[in-house]
């Protein structure tokens, strides 16, 4: 193939860097068929020092190579005049949350609050731990900033919205507070000018920060050695202009990064918005050195953004693109899960059967769960590495049990993570001297085939796995076990066990997911995908009593497959503080109405038509007196054809909780719309819809490439276990287990009573 075949801007890429592999999928036109797309998948690890300096720049090096025909020397700048887009997730950011290795920062707060954050919300989640060790702060320094406001009257009066002062069109005070605390003079309880907030309270400005002291602090700051600041200042979720001003004069300073929370995410309480800009100011400034890498692989066009260069999109934490000026550390925390929550929600939903699907990724460092019921379940608060961040991020449940996650024997208890082996050394047959891993156990039992399996290993990048490695350290191991107990167990037992342990630490996550909520597991489909999701989806489906299965083509690079079928994503959030009321309705509605098209114009600036742009409009409820908001999309209209979101709000309370506070007032804390650029118009026919239009035939086991000795719960080890290849079998094939289907990326294994047909991008296995 010639470069001169390929057109300029046509070559679409999709990476996903991962903690232990990088996964790249691309397409571009069939130079034969120019209504067609080829398509390309490159896997690499993640870190391989001695051969490349990044990853993701290197898959795209090799998907350049592999369109174009030309041979392209490592290190070069690339070319980006043949590449439409490039879209990324990436770790970066929260393994540097993870491993504490974010950027120093310091902390401006407002005057007396210098402990708030160390104090935190007071949660104990150890609390009959006798040696308690909290996490320490992300940032280094704090500056007392003399600056104060308040808001005028208090939360909890009944007549809140008598007694409160009255403004104008134009924010202009018509009448002041009237409630407990006013002396019958001035305008509120003390002195202070009184303007409107942006959520419609009244603030009291008591004292404004002096430019001067100020400066001259953040002098010192800067003279220390401090390029990034995080600003967290009371009540700036709905008066934001001291936090401006601060930052304006850090900024004419030289600080390079500032995160001004009522800039974040302006939503209400102190702790978790200023824990949320302590986190942007510590991972940002890494991210954007990661990113200023990564473009510099690159020749100029693609960091310009002209309408005529390649795009450059990242993976949001809650599911959506975004640009690279909107991208920062806090919004990229669940940037790799992420994609492959939209790659299994869009290829396995079908709007008319409307099943739930849980969503299985097995990685090598970790195993990340998730639901789909329609719509993305989003929250609005999560804590990661101990750090409880506000910011919209997918549901995603994460625990330590992948394909490197390291195997111990503890206490007399077999033990799967949650350290692990990662891609350097990884597990011990990736001939790096790494320790025992899942994967260990899974080559051990057959269910990895080195043969099959891409030979990047050792210093050549050219070997195979090593099945005497991990031999000889589970023999040590099984040694120790049986050291220790009467019963002696097989080494194939041991082997067993460790995974039997690896996969029911994967379930806990699901059960959380669905029973701990009130949905019925069974009544669910897994979607399974990530490298090692192949290997343990039919024994974690029988477990938690699933029936069905599916696992994509593309399922072992599922997250990269996403980010091609992903939308962008655009939200605007404004805090607001009014009773939902008939009267209150109408300005809600403009609020929304406001916010609406500002998302639509701000995507229509992007390059979306009108008829690809949707929005979503949202208000953040809860009833009076109880500290817990729901972020609620309306019901169905009214009989006013108003949007409904009161009967919305009741219907998700009763859900979440399993009552109604009938009596209490229902209060809105925020309004928000998200706008999404919507990328495709449709995925076409669902998998279950084919499914009952295919003509199925049985596969006879001599279509099979090889056999192989493959050891299955309760019966053991089968030795004419049949192996085929995924691109040898045509839709309709249908294979019953025990089996196995492996492809360049993946190997599924089927085990005994499982059946799996074929169809044109699923593999849909059904259990007894």
């Amino acid at each position: 193939m010639t470069s001169s075949r390929i057109p300029d801007r046509s070559i679409r890429i999709c990476a996903d860097r991962g903690g232990t592999f990088c996964d790249v999928h691309a397409s571009y036109p069939d130079p034969e068929n120019s209504k067609e797309r080829k398509e390309i998948v490159v896997k690499l690890l993640s870190q391989d020092p001695n051969n490349y300096r990044d990853a993701p720049t290197e898959g795209i090096r090799r998907v350049l190579e592999i369109v174009t025909g030309a041979h392209i020397p490592r290190g070069d700048i690339l070319s980006t005049d043949k590449i439409d887009y490039i879209r990324l997730s990436t770790t970066v950011a929260t393994n540097a949350l993870l491993e504490r290795k974010g950027h120093k920062h310091a902390l401006l707060i407002t005057k007396g609050f210098r402990d708030l954050l160390l104090i935190g919300n007071q949660s104990r989640p150890k609390i009959f731990d006798l040696n308690i060790r909290r996490a320490p702060p992300l940032y280094s320094a704090v500056l007392e900033v003399d600056e104060r406001v308040t808001l005028v009257g208090y939360t909890s009066d009944p007549k809140a919205e008598e007694h409160a002062v009255q403004f104008d069109a134009d924010g202009n005070v018509t009448r002041g507070y009237r409630g407990a605390g006013w002396n019958g003079e001035g305008l509120a309880e003390g002195p202070g000018k009184i303007v409107q907030g942006i959520s419609g309270e009244a603030v009291r400005i008591m004292k404004t920060p002096d430019p001067d002291a100020v400066k001259k602090d953040l002098q010192e700051l800067y003279d220390s050695g401090y390029r990034s600041l995080a600003i967290v200042f009371a009540h700036s979720y709905t008066f934001p202009e001291h936090e401006l001003q601060v930052g304006k004069l850090a900024r004419s300073i030289g600080f390079t990064h500032v995160s001004a929370s009522s800039q974040l995410l302006p939503m209400i309480k102190m702790v978790p918005r200023g824990v949320s800009s302590t986190a942007d100011a510590y991972l940002t400034p890494i991210l954007r050195q990661y990113l200023d890498g990564f473009f510099s692989g690159f020749d100029e066009k693609l960091k310009d953004g002209r309408v005529k260069s390649p795009r450059v999109e990242f993976m949001g934490s809650d599911g959506g693109l975004l640009d690279l000026n909107n991208f920062s550390g806090l919004k990229s925390i669940l940037s790799g899960p992420a994609g492959g929550v939209v790659g299994y929600a869009l290829t396995s939903w079908d709007e008319t059967k409307r099943y739930p699907i849980i969503g299985l990724d097995v990685g090598g460092t970790s195993t990340d769960v998730s639901r789909f019921d329609g719509r993305y379940e989003v929250v609005y608060e999560t804590t990661t590495a101990g750090v409880t961040i506000q910011s919209p991020q997918l549901d995603i449940n994460t625990v330590a049990a992948g394909g490197g996650s390291c195997l111990t024997f503890r206490n007399g208890l077999f033990l799967a993570g949650p350290e692990s082996a990662g891609a350097e050394p990884g597990p011990a047959c990736y001939r790096k001297g790494g320790p025992l891993a899942v994967t260990d156990a899974n080559l051990l039992l057959g269910r990895l085939i080195p043969d099959y399996f891409p030979k990047i290993f050792g210093k050549s990048e050219k070997e195979s796995l090593d099945v005497q490695a991990s031999r000889s350290a589970f023999q040590g191991l099984a040694q120790e076990i049986n050291a220790s107990q009467a019963k002696q167990l097989s080494l194939d037992d041991i082997v067993y066990g460790f995974i039997k342990v690896a996969n029911e630490t994967m379930c806990r996550p699901i059960r959380a997911l669905t029973e701990a909520r009130g949905y019925a597991t069974s009544k669910h489909i897994l979607a399974s995908f990530g490298g090692a999701g192949g290997q343990h989806a039919c024994e974690i489906a029988h477990l938690l009593g699933i029936k069905t299965i599916l696992i994509h083509r593309y399922s072992s690079i599922l997250s990269a497959y996403g980010l091609a079928l992903a939308d962008r994503a655009y939200e605007l959030q404004e805090p607001s503080s009014t009773f939902y009321t008939m009267q209150n309705r109408s300005s809600l509605k403009a609020r929304l109405d406001r916010l609406d098209s500002e998302v639509r114009a701000e995507l229509k600036r992007q390059g979306f038509e009108d008829e690809r742009i949707h929005t979503e409009r949202m208000l953040n409820m809860r009833f009076e007196g109880t500290d817990t908001a729901l972020m609620v999309l309306p019901s169905d209209k009214d009989g006013d054809g108003h949007e409904d979101f009161e009967a919305a709000f009741k219907r998700v309370y009763k859900a979440e909780f399993g009552f109604l506070l009938e009596t209490k007032t229902i209060i809105v804390d925020d309004v928000k719309v998200r706008g999404i650029g919507k990328t495709f118009d449709s995925l076409g026919e669902s998998v279950f819809s084919e499914v009952t239009k295919l003509e199925k035939r049985p596969v006879d086991r001599r279509k099979a490439d090889s056999t192989h000795s493959v050891y299955f719960n309760d019966i053991g080890r089968v030795k004419d276990t049949p192996v085929f290849l995924f691109r040898a079998l045509e839709v309709g094939d249908e294979l019953e287990g025990p089996a196995m289907i492996i492809d360049n990326t993946q190997t599924i294994v089927l085990i005994p009573g499982a059946k799996a047909i074929l169809t044109s991008k699923h593999l849909f296995i059904t259990l007894e």
